[in-house]
């Protein structure tokens, strides 16, 4: 089972706080020449990438992934995490999952995945619970997905396979230079099964690739509340890589 929970004070989750204050004082007073060129951070204020982010994991994001100015970078893969402004939407950040890569099919039948007409494996993986921003628990299915390129990675269901919003969609398929994003919390997020919301992204609306957790307030306060961190910071959570 894999759920949230409050770690002892120790003189290690004491250092990593400190440190992560010193780190966030050295990113205010360098922000405006990282934020311009390399790093931008980005705050998880919803849970539609659960189990893998969590309300309140504050990352960073990195620009220069895909390419300063969009040269010389790497081009998205299958299975990345990605941070997007929609074209519906352009003053919003998401950040999703890429499923989907240019010429792709992408369709959902029963609450599964399927990329160009293969369904992508899925295998139970426990029970995920967490607790809501509202004080509601969440408990949901917790499943490994298996992209058609190798890659693994941890998905929620809520509700019963078939029975979920976007659990059953038409095929979808991806333009050029375009991109399909979804969520892995697949019946709380709006994503590229939104055609009128998110629909697909177009490259040059990636905003860059998350690195790694830099801090985590657990969604109980504000990144601000700076002497409520000793108490409430989930440090397990801190330096986490983000697959």
């Amino acid at each position: 089972m894999v759920k949230n929970q409050k770690y002892k004070d120790t003189p290690w989750k004491k250092i990593k706080v400190y440190f992560c204050i010193i780190l966030l004082l050295t990113l205010i007073i360098s922000g405006p020449v990282l934020i311009q060129n390399f790093l931008v951070p980005f705050h998880i204020p919803s849970g539609s990438m659960a189990p893998t982010l969590l309300i309140g994991d504050n990352l960073f994001v990195s620009k220069v992934a895909y390419g300063y100015g969009r040269k010389w970078g790497s081009k998205p893969q299958l299975g990345e995490i990605a941070v997007f402004q929609p074209v519906e939407d352009p003053m919003t950040s998401y950040i999703k999952r890429i499923v989907g890569l240019p010429g792709d099919h992408v369709q959902m039948k029963k609450g599964i995945l399927y990329i160009n007409d293969v369904p992508c494996p899925l295998k139970p993986h426990g029970e995920f619970t967490t607790v809501n921003d509202d004080g509601t628990i969440l408990k949901a299915l917790q499943l490994i997905e298996t992209l058609p390129n190798g890659l693994k990675h941890l998905i929620i269901k809520q509700v019963p396979f078939g029975e979920g919003t976007y659990d059953n969609t038409p095929i979808y398929v991806v333009p050029e230079g375009h991109y399909f994003m979804m969520g892995d919390n697949r019946d709380g997020s709006n994503d590229s099964r939104v055609q009128g919301l998110i629909g697909y992204i177009p490259f040059e609306r990636l905003v860059g690739r998350p690195s790694f957790i830099y801090f985590c307030t657990g969604g109980h306060i504000k990144l601000w509340e700076i002497w409520k961190w000793p108490f409430t910071a989930q440090c397990h959570r801190i330096f986490k890589d983000i697959q």
